[in-house]
């Protein structure tokens, strides 16, 4: 624009010189040539396009990869059990395997998954799993309400043996019981330690173990519900 108005400024300083005194015509051409430098500057200026001003609200694009999704599964490191509910108290409902990975569809605070099995949708404690997957999506759910059951009596046990065999140091036990009414399941305990458990309705129990000559073994049957546990007496086995 500043070069416009002094396009113009010059061009009437020349018009204006014919008017002064004593001062000779003007030539044509000059004037002719002024005329058409200030008339192309003003068009060139006219045609030139504003720069566009930011609109307010405007953002950049998020160039951020999108997040997928996965479903989120579960695997165990050892043979887990999984319930009708959380904790001990509720029934089995399958076992989940080392090879096994199980869909979780539910969560429920501070530390147990709902799964879905063969054998049924089932919870499993967080303490013997590893998730995968997109787990921090699924639905927070509530618990089941605490299976009922009275008060067990004494287990009481019917038969036990063990067969020995010395060229391999192992030992075949077995333990029968009377079934108890009322109960959610068994556990089996060798010398204090659990090492099996049992629907409702077993009686009864085996398995081979590593046994030296003169060693021996302690087992207790022990019934539960989620009213307390019964245990057995102790039969204690040897070789």
């Amino acid at each position: 624009m500043r070069k416009v108005f002094g396009l113009a400024l010059a061009l009437s300083v020349i018009i204006s010189s014919c008017n002064l005194p004593n001062a000779g015509a003007p030539d044509p051409q000059i004037a002719t040539a002024a005329a058409l430098t200030v008339q192309a500057a003003i068009s060139t200026t006219s045609n030139q396009q504003p720069l566009a001003s930011p609109t307010a609200g405007n953002t950049t694009s998020d160039n951020s990869p999108t997040p997928t999704y996965s479903k989120p599964f579960v695997s165990v490191g050892d043979v887990t059990n999984c319930r009708t509910g959380p904790g001990v108290n509720y029934e089995r409902v399958t076992q989940i395997l080392p090879s096994d990975s199980v869909e979780i569809i539910g969560f429920f605070p501070p530390n147990y998954w709902i799964v879905s099995t063969s054998a049924g949708n089932c919870w499993v404690s967080g303490e013997f799993t590893t998730p995968a997957g997109s787990y921090a999506s699924v639905p927070t759910v509530t618990a089941p309400p605490t299976p009922q059951g009275g008060e067990l009596e004494k287990v009481s046990l019917q038969k036990w043996d063990v067969s020995c065999n010395y060229e391999t140091n192992e030992a075949n036990i077995i333990i029968r019981w009377t079934d108890k009414d009322g109960e959610s399941g068994y556990r089996i305990l060798r010398n204090n330690e659990v090492v099996a458990e049992l629907a409702a309705n077993s009686t009864q129990f085996t398995e081979v173990i590593s046994l030296l000559s003169g060693q021996s073994v302690g087992y207790n049957i022990v019934a539960f519900n989620a009213a307390g546990s019964a245990s057995s007496s102790t039969v204690t086995l040897s070789c």
